[in-house]
């Protein structure tokens, strides 16, 4: 999405096209797939974390566009706000060492972009949503200075036709219209990329849909929004509601919000991008001069660039992703239910938990989606998101347990099982798995040491509201920087 953008005004003939190239583009994708024109057998995984700059108080700071040009890589990109960057981590085999690996080229990249901010006088923080970010923060001169973020907004307001009212009721509740996307840049997330085989897709995406509870109980870190305490990863609900198309009478009818959890268990990535094509109207229909069916027939590798952009605009916590690299096509699953941080060591075990877990699930003999009902595993989401790691969730066999109590019984177990399967090391499985285990027993993740930590201000300091969320901010800081998993946290 943050692709330069040379038009900025469409007509219906615009959409007519668009709306014809993408089909032209699902039916290219399904004749490669009935040609096994796909590359196999490389297990590539990959991370993409969305960040927070802030000042010195912990405030949002909007530098994005300055703190960029001194980082001067292109692992950096903007987001959405100005007070967002976000680095991508290139792919690597998962295998061995990678998530010492990982860890140590997070940690050195991360380190060098937050010099080049300080050198500007701000910080970066990796955080679900920056709990200091106030709606006050949510002007048009916020958004990022890339027309391609702004007509998105232009696109979504338009489509809508009116305010976005976000109603979130957690432990507080908030009640306020906002008139763009804007507090969609206060959502930042990690995502997990994973490359599969086109046959396997289906059983990876239905894995990684099942998994979705467990994920957020364990990685929850978005409690505060707007001065509020609402769901502990507030992140997700927030997300669904900046960014809905959708007025009160189209959510009445049954139309499907753009932020999905999806309705159904797949059996091919066909059925994904055919949803998309069948209930999604188009918000950037642009054009570009290849013709796939004709790129294809002359042996070459079409790139399907709208099928991809108009895929881009679907925000599914687990995503299809098409892409060519090293000139040869490719799917992945990418998994975008988890907030940033709380630290790096963190992040990286969230990883390690995803990456073992959805392997055993995706190739159990009798698999979960045949004993568990879609609605099951979206209501875990749900369930999990507002509750984090108090959460109680369903799981077929066992009923519904608190969420803490399925993880170390059943689920641990599995991403054991399932990081043997990829020959990770097991000196690194028993780390980053230990992290998992240890925020079990210690009922300890971002979420609930930042609401901890609040309340330790707030109540027992006797601090004024802002205050506390300043002081708690800029602990949470401190502690991120010493890279210490989030359950050894102290409270003071």
């Amino acid at each position: 999405m943050g692709d330069k953008l040379e038009k900025t005004e469409f007509t219906r003939e615009d959409r007519a096209q668009y709306r014809k190239k993408v089909k032209r583009c699902l039916e290219v994708l399904e004749r490669m797939l009935q040609e096994n024109r796909f590359e196999k057998h490389r297990k590539l995984i990959g991370l993409e974390i969305e960040l927070n700059l802030a000042d010195d108080r912990g405030h949002p700071r909007m530098m994005n566009e300055e703190v960029l040009a001194r980082i001067a890589s292109q692992d950096f990109q903007t987001e959405l706000g100005q007070f967002n960057i976000e680095v991508n981590v290139a792919p690597h085999k998962l295998v061995g060492t990678v998530f010492s690996e990982l860890t140590e080229e997070l940690r050195t990249s991360l380190n060098y972009a937050d010099r080049k901010a300080n050198e500007l006088g701000g910080q970066i923080i990796m955080i679900g949503i920056l709990p200091t970010l106030m709606d006050t923060h949510m002007s048009a001169e916020n958004f990022s200075r890339n027309a391609r973020y702004a007509l998105l907004n232009e696109q979504i307001i338009n489509v809508r036709g009116e305010d976005i009212h976000l109603s979130i009721e957690g432990v507080e509740k908030l009640q306020t219209s906002v008139s763009s996307i804007l507090p969609e840049a206060g959502c930042t997330s990690v995502q997990f990329h994973l490359q599969v085989d086109p046959e396997a897709f289906a059983s990876y995406w239905n894995a990684a849909q099942a998994a979705v509870g467990a994920q957020i109980a364990l990685g929850a870190n978005s409690p505060f929004l707007f001065g509020r305490e609402l769901w502990r990863e507030t992140r997700t609900v927030l997300f669904e509601q900046a960014t809905d198309t959708r007025t009160e009478e189209l959510i009445a009818q049954g139309v499907r919000p753009r932020v999905w959890f999806g309705e159904r268990w797949i059996g091919s990535v066909l059925d994904l991008f055919h949803e998309n094509v069948r209930y999604f109207p188009a918000l950037l229909p642009l054009c570009e001069d290849e013709d796939p069916v004709d790129v294809l027939e002359h042996g070459g590798v079409p790139h399907l660039r709208e099928l991809r952009l108009h895929n881009g605009t679907v925000y599914r916590w687990n995503r299809p992703v098409y892409d060519v690299a090293r000139g040869k096509p490719h799917l992945r699953v990418e998994n975008r239910v988890l907030p940033a941080g709380p630290t790096v060591v963190d992040t990286i075990a969230n990883a390690a938990f995803y990456y073992g877990l959805v392997r055993t699930l995706a190739e159990e003999e009798c698999p979960v989606w045949m004993r568990m009902s879609f609605s099951a595993a979206a209501q875990n989401f749900h369930t999990a998101a507002r509750h984090g790691i108090d959460a109680e969730l369903y799981w077929p066999g066992l009923g519904t347990m608190p969420a803490t109590e399925l993880v170390l019984r059943k689920l641990l177990p599995m991403a054991y099982e399932g990081l043997d399967a990829w020959r990770i090391e097991p000196a690194e499985r028993d780390l980053y798995l230990g992290i998992i285990e240890q925020r079990c027993l210690t009922r300890t993740n971002g979420a609930a040491w930042q609401s901890r930590m609040f309340h330790y201000c707030y109540e027992t300091k006797r601090m004024d509201r802002i205050e506390a969320l300043e002081t708690m901010t800029r602990r949470y800081s401190e502690l991120m920087r010493g890279n210490e998993p989030v359950h050894t946290w102290p409270v003071d």
